[in-house]
C-alpha cells in the first residue's frame, strides 16, 4: 500500500512559517513594543531636557552669586561704585561665557561695572531684575550686598547655545537606547510568537496528515503548559483513532473467519445431498440444521454487540432496584441452569439497591453472564450470584465453581471474538461477554473477571449507587440464600 505523501509541515520543527494567526499576533506584540518604547522615550527625552536645564539654571544662579560676591569688595575696596574695580567680576563672567551687567541701588547701570557701551554692544537701558540683563540668552541676577546692606545687582547674559552640548549628548544616548529597546522587543515578539504558533501549526500540519491517511503522522511536541497539554491529547487521540482501526479491521477479519467455517461445512453438506454423494439421512440433515443455528447465533451475538455499542446513545435510564433486578435475570435463566446441571443460589442484598438504568439493558447483561456460566461449567457445579453495595457502587457478582479461566486469559476475556480455552471448548461465539462490557460500561460502570489457581470464576459488575452515602437501608426478609 502506498502512503499519502506528508503535508508540508509535519516533521518539521518550529522553524516552520509562522501562518495567519502567527502574523497576526506578532504584529500584535510589534505594536504594543514599539507604542512602548515610543512612549519610554518621550518621556526620557522631556526628563532628560527638563533635568539637565535646571541643572544649568542652578549653575548660571550659582555664578551670578560669585559674580556678586566679587562686586560686593570692589564696592566694599573703593567705599562706593564709581571707584570701584569690577576687573575680577568681568573675568568671572568672561569665563563662563556671559555679560556683565551692574546696578546701583537706583537701578542705574554703572558704566565702569560692564565697560562701555561699545566694548560689549550692551544698551544701557533695560531692566535686569527678572534673571535676564541685555541680549536674547538666558540670563541670571543676583543682588550685591554688603555690610548686610543691598547696593545694587549683577545681572548675566548667556549665549543662546549654552547649554546645548549636554542636551545633544542625552538626546544621542536616550535615541541609542530606543532603537535597541525596539530591537529586542521585535526580536522577543518574534521568539514569542514562534514559541506560541509552532505546536498549533504543527498540530494543524499533522491533523491534515492524518485526515490524507497517515495514520502514522504525530506531533510529538514537548511544549509548556497548555499548548503541550494541545499535542499530548492530539496524539492521544491519533493513538485511539489508530486502534479503532485497526480493531476494526480485525472484528472484521475475525467476523469472516466465524462465519466461513459454518458456511463452508453446509456448503459442503448441501452440495453432497445434490450430488448424491450422500443420503439425505436424519442425521445428516441435523449436522447441516446445527450449522445453520451456529450461524444464526453468530449473526445474533454480532447484532447484540452492534445493539450494545450504541446503547449509550438509546438508554432509557429510569431508579432500578439492582437486588430486584439480579433475582429476576437468576429466575429466568434458572431453567437453562438447571439443563445444565447446576445448582443456583441467590444472595440478595440491601433492598432496595438503587442504580440509574436501563432495566431492560441491564438485564440482558445478566442474563448473557448467566447464560456463559452455564455454557462452560460442568454438571454439578455451583453458580451463585450476589448483591451488595459500598458506599458509593453497587456491585453484582456471578460465581462459579467450574474449571476456571487461565490466567493468561483473563485479561482478554471481555474482548470481542476471543475464544479462549472455554470458549473453543464449550463453542462459544467471543461475543456474549463483550457485549456485557459494552452495557456496563455505557451505565458508566465497569465488569471484571477473577479466577483462583484451583478453578471457580467470579464475574464482578460494578454500578455507580443513586442513592445517598446515609440513606436508611431495609432489611430484606429474603436477604438469606436461596438455593435452586
Amino acid at each position: 500500500m502506498t502512503r499519502e505523501p506528508r503535508p508540508e509541515g509535519v516533521g518539521r520543527g518550529p522553524s516552520g512559517g509562522l501562518g495567519p494567526l502567527g502574523r497576526r499576533l506578532f504584529a500584535a506584540f510589534s505594536v504594543v513594543a514599539l507604542a512602548s518604547v515610543a512612549l519610554l522615550t518621550a518621556a526620557a527625552l522631556v526628563g532628560a531636557d527638563r533635568g539637565i536645564s535646571s541643572a544649568h539654571q542652578a549653575d548660571r544662579q550659582h555664578t551670578a552669586s560669585r559674580v556678586a560676591m566679587a562686586a560686593a569688595d570692589a564696592y566694599r575696596a573703593a567705599g562706593g561704585w564709581p571707584a570701584a574695580d569690577l576687573s575680577a567680576a568681568r573675568s568671572l563672567a568672561a569665563g563662563v561665557g556671559a555679560v556683565l551687567t551692574v546696578r546701583n541701588a537706583d537701578d542705574e547701570m554703572m558704566s565702569g561695572g560692564s565697560g562701555t557701551e561699545d566694548d560689549h554692544g550692551m544698551s544701557g537701558s533695560g531692566g535686569g531684575h527678572h534673571g535676564q540683563g541685555s541680549g536674547s540668552g538666558p540670563g541670571a541676577s543676583a543682588p550685591v550686598v554688603v555690610d548686610g546692606r543691598t547696593v545694587g545687582s549683577v545681572h548675566l547674559v548667556f549665549s543662546a547655545g549654552s547649554g546645548s552640548a549636554g542636551l545633544s549628548v542625552a538626546w544621542g544616548w536616550v535615541a541609542g537606547a530606543a532603537v535597541g529597546a525596539v530591537a529586542l522587543a521585535l526580536a522577543v515578539s518574534w521568539f514569542v510568537t514562534r514559541r506560541l504558533t509552532a505546536p498549533v501549526v504543527r498540530v494543524a500540519a499533522t491533523a491534515r496528515a492524518l485526515a490524507a491517511g497517515d495514520r502514522s503522522a504525530r506531533t510529538h511536541i514537548d511544549a509548556p503548559g497548555e499548548l503541550g497539554d494541545l499535542a499530548h491529547a492530539f496524539d492521544a487521540m491519533a493513538d485511539n483513532v489508530s486502534h479503532a482501526e485497526q480493531a476494526r479491521h480485525r472484528l472484521a477479519a475475525d467476523v469472516a473467519h466465524e462465519l466461513r467455517t459454518p458456511l463452508a461445512s453446509l456448503q459442503a453438506g448441501l452440495e453432497e445431498l445434490r450430488d448424491g454423494y450422500a443420503d439425505p439421512s436424519t442425521e445428516r440433515l441435523a449436522s447441516l440444521h446445527d450449522q445453520t443455528l451456529r450461524l444464526g447465533r453468530i449473526i445474533g451475538d454480532l447484532g447484540e454487540l452492534a445493539d450494545a455499542e450504541s446503547a449509550r446513545l438509546s438508554l432509557h435510564l429510569t431508579q432500578v432496584d439492582l437486588t430486584a433486578l439480579a433475582v429476576a435475570a437468576v429466575a429466568e435463566r434458572e431453567a437453562e441452569l438447571r439443563t445444565a446441571g447446576l445448582t443456583v443460589c441467590t444472595v440478595p442484598g440491601p433492598t432496595p439497591l438503587l442504580v440509574r438504568a436501563d432495566a431492560d439493558r441491564l438485564h440482558q447483561a445478566l442474563g448473557n453472564l448467566l447464560s456463559n456460566t452455564a455454557r462452560h461449567c460442568r454438571p454439578g457445579d455451583t453458580v451463585t450470584v450476589t448483591t451488595s453495595a459500598t458506599p458509593f457502587e453497587a456491585l453484582v457478582e456471578v460465581a462459579d465453581t467450574g474449571p476456571g479461566i487461565p490466567t493468561a486469559e483473563l485479561p482478554h476475556v471481555f474482548d470481542r471474538l476471543w475464544r479462549g480455552t472455554r470458549a473453543r471448548a464449550g463453542g462459544g461465539s467471543g461475543i456474549g461477554l463483550a457485549v456485557v462490557k459494552e452495557l456496563v460500561t455505557a451505565h458508566g460502570g465497569t465488569v471484571t473477571a477473577d479466577s483462583g489457581p484451583g478453578g471457580g470464576t467470579r464475574m464482578t459488575l460494578r454500578l455507580p449507587r443513586t442513592e445517598s452515602r446515609g440513606s436508611r437501608r431495609t432489611p430484606d426478609p429474603a436477604s438469606e440464600p436461596r438455593v435452586a
